[in-house]
């Protein structure tokens, strides 16, 4: 259920780009869902869109009028990390959960809360790469995931098995990294995680299950120039520039 008079016990943020046939059903689900597995649990739901071309920051906005727990942000550049960024800093809950609109993941939810609520983590991580996951979607993009991985340890230290989609924070203890983070697009996530676990926060990590709903609303090919210029120049700034 919703409270938009306090503060809710959990935050569920949602970045959304060219997502008009999705986003409707996905929110509605969600909601249903969050219903029947989290009936104590108080929420909103952020949909934040950034850039869209179609019908989704229409729809963000019905959805909002609809569901008094829905928050629908404009962001008019097409850039994730940015409107991910956006959404954690205006997120009102004790526990923030970052979702993907193709995922919408209540079992991670449900989980990730019971550790977060526990004290046993600070950032709690739903890994595609765990050994215990299934990861359904397509070989490219599973290689890619892990490709992208191996970069981030070797060029940064990652000592985990994944830094995209699926997590749940501590607001007020996590908000710090936010602001220190400073790359977007796709390796803000990372990013967030790295800078996390250097800050030496409990970082727990989950398996989780992925089957996507439908291809990436962006050319997965399209994003390798800026990854690896933000790979760059994170690793400038994590590697040298702080030693200097």
């Amino acid at each position: 259920m919703s409270d938009t008079n306090s503060s809710p016990n959990a935050s569920i943020l949602i970045p959304v780009y060219n997502e008009e046939v999705l986003v409707t059903t996905a929110v509605e689900q969600l909601i249903d869902e969050l219903a029947s597995r989290l009936p104590d649990l108080t929420y909103e739901i952020l949909v934040t869109e950034n850039g869209s071309s179609d019908r989704t920051l229409e729809l963000a906005y019905e959805l909002e009028k609809r569901f008094e727990a829905v928050r629908a942000i404009h962001s008019p550049e097409p850039n994730y990390g940015l409107a991910l960024r956006r959404a954690m800093l205006e997120a009102r809950g004790t526990y923030v959960l970052c979702d993907e609109i193709d995922i919408c993941d209540v079992d991670f939810h449900a989980r990730a809360l019971e550790i977060l609520m526990a004290g046993e983590a600070d950032l709690v991580i739903g890994s595609k790469a765990h050994a215990d996951a299934q990861d359904k979607r397509p070989v490219l993009r599973r290689t890619a995931t892990l490709v992208l991985n191996g970069m981030l340890r070797v060029l940064l230290g990652f000592t985990g098995t994944d830094t995209h989609g699926l997590k749940a924070f501590n607001r007020e203890r996590l908000l710090p990294v936010v602001s220190m983070c400073i790359v977007d697009k796709d390796i803000f996530a990372s990013e967030f995680v790295i800078r996390s676990e250097r800050q030496k926060y409990t970082l727990v990590e989950i398996p989780v299950t992925i089957e996507e709903k439908r291809p990436p609303s962006i050319n997965l090919f399209k994003r390798v120039p800026h990854v690896l210029k933000s790979l760059a120049r994170l690793t400038w700034a994590i590697r040298v520039a702080k030693r200097s």
